[in-house]
């Protein structure tokens, strides 16, 4: 609170130019800017980390969908029962309306009655979203 001086009138009881002191509510001009400024600069970081909590949703359900695909490349080859052969080969497949491309890498393990099967997943522009690893019997 601020107070300020008001000269008034001498009246009987008072010496000629006396300062009367009153209360003067409300803020200054720069304290209502620096409280702007606080408000401004806490929205502006609120709003990025909005932001960011959005891309990391996308971004997980974009790995999401792709590892739904690489899952389900993967039990086709366990339900057909075929051992494969090593080496590369590409397939494509859509979950939720979105398209996606996936490698199998097949190599060779020490016990030659398995095979490890990478699998690596990129979204429609290429962007590698995961990779799934599974070691296949022959059976």
């Amino acid at each position: 609170m601020k107070f300020s001086c008001v000269t008034t009138r001498a009246r009987r009881d008072e010496r000629p130019g006396a300062c009367l002191s009153r209360q003067v509510g409300g803020f200054t001009l720069i304290e209502v800017m620096v409280a702007l400024v606080i408000v401004a600069v806490t929205l502006g970081a609120g709003i990025k980390a909005a932001g960011a909590l959005m891309n990391n949703a996308q971004r997980l359900a974009e790995i999401s969908e792709a590892q739904w695909c690489a899952d389900n490349q993967l039990t086709g080859l366990k339900l057909a029962k075929v051992f494969p052969d090593v080496g590369e080969s590409s397939f494509s497949c859509e979950q939720l309306g979105h398209s996606y491309s996936g490698t199998f890498k097949v190599a060779p393990t020490p016990n030659p009655n398995f095979r490890r099967i990478d699998t690596q997943m990129s979204n429609a522009a290429g962007e590698p979203l995961l990779t799934l690893s599974a070691i296949l019997p022959n059976q």
